[in-house]
C-alpha cells in the first residue's frame, strides 16, 4: 500500500481498510469540501514539513481525523486519493448542486455582476463551484459571489493545449494551480481539465498512465527521467514546470537531455 495514497497511520486508519492493516482504531470519514481557493496539504501534523500537493476549491476531502488544537485535520482527496493534513479552516460542508469546473487559468469572483466592481477573489482552472442561477452573463456562485460565464465554458483543444497555457507559470513544489505548480502538477491539471483521471506525483504518472513506446515522440507523449516529468509540444520541444527556469517553459527536448539526461521512460496516452 502507498501511503500517499492509503489513509492509514500508526493509530488510526479508514474504516473500509479494517482487516487489511494492524491499528488501534478504525474509523469511517467525514465528508467535507475544500472551501478556500487552495488549500495545501502536508504528509504531516509538522508545521515545518514542506507542502506535498494543493486541494483546488471545490474538491472533496475526507476526514478520518481532526486535531483541534493544531487546526488540522487529517483525511484523503477526494479526487487523487492523496492523504495528509490540512488546515481545518479551509473545509467546509460539501455544496447542494452538481458542480462544474473553471475552464480558464484565473476566474475573478466579484460581489456583483458587474464587472466594474472590486474582486474579491479568484479561482483558479480546476475549480468546481455551484451555479445557482445567470445573470447579465454572470453566474451566481452563491454566499453573494458571481463569476463570468464564460469561465465556465468547455474546454476547446486537447489536454497539451490546456498545458500550453500555463507557460510562464512559477515553479512551485507541491504546487497545483494557475498560481505555481510541479511538474507533475502541470502533467495532472492539464489532464483533469479534459476529463481525464491522473495520479498526483511522477513515479505514479509513469506507473499508470498510458502505454511505454520506443518510437518517434509525438505530441502529448509524457517523457519522464527520475523524478520529473515532462509532455511533448510536438517531436522536438517538451513543455515542463522545472527548477532550472523556476516556471514552466517549452524548450528543446535535446536542451533537457544535456542538462538532466536521458529520459528513463516514454508513455503515449489515449485521452479521447
Amino acid at each position: 500500500m502507498d501511503k500517499r495514497r492509503t489513509p492509514v497511520r500508526h493509530d488510526l486508519a479508514a474504516e473500509h481498510l479494517r482487516g487489511q492493516v494492524d491499528v488501534e482504531s478504525f474509523v469511517e470519514g467525514k465528508p467535507m469540501m475544500v472551501g478556500v481557493s487552495l488549500l495545501n496539504l502536508s504528509i504531516n501534523a509538522n508545521p515545518a514539513t514542506a507542502m506535498a500537493t494543493q486541494l483546488l476549491f471545490g474538491e472533496g476531502f475526507t476526514v478520518y481525523d481532526e486535531i483541534s488544537d493544531m487546526g488540522l485535520s487529517w483525511g484523503q482527496s477526494d479526487v487523487d486519493g492523496y492523504v495528509g493534513y490540512v488546515a481545518s479552516a479551509g473545509l467546509v460542508c460539501p455544496a447542494d448542486g452538481e458542480a462544474v469546473k473553471v475552464t480558464v487559468m484565473s476566474a475573478l469572483i466579484y460581489a456583483k455582476p458587474d464587472y466594474k466592481s472590486q474582486p474579491i477573489g479568484s479561482y483558479s482552472l480546476g475549480c468546481r463551484v455551484v451555479v445557482e442561477r445567470e445573470e447579465n452573463r454572470y453566474a451566481q456562485l452563491g454566499d453573494g459571489m458571481f463569476t463570468a460565464v464564460v469561465n465556465l465554458a468547455p474546454i476547446v483543444g486537447d489536454f497539451v493545449d490546456v498545458a500550453e497555457k500555463f507557460i510562464g507559470t512559477p515553479y512551485l513544489w507541491g504546487g497545483r494551480s494557475a498560481f505555481g505548480l510541479d511538474c507533475s502538477g502541470l502533467v495532472q491539471i492539464a489532464l483533469q481539465a479534459v476529463g481525464v483521471d491522473a495520479p498526483r506525483d511522477s513515479d505514479l504518472q509513469q506507473e499508470e498512465l498510458g502505454e511505454a513506446v520506443n518510437d518517434t515522440l509525438t505530441r502529448g507523449d509524457l517523457v519522464f527521467w527520475g523524478g520529473h516529468v515532462g509532455i511533448m509540444l510536438d517531436s522536438e520541444n517538451v513543455l515542463h514546470a522545472n527548477v532550472h527556469h523556476m516556471a514552466v517553459v517549452s524548450e528543446p527536448l535535446a536542451d533537457v537531455v544535456v542538462r538532466i539526461g536521458e529520459a528513463v521512460e516514454r508513455r503515449r496516452l489515449t485521452t479521447d
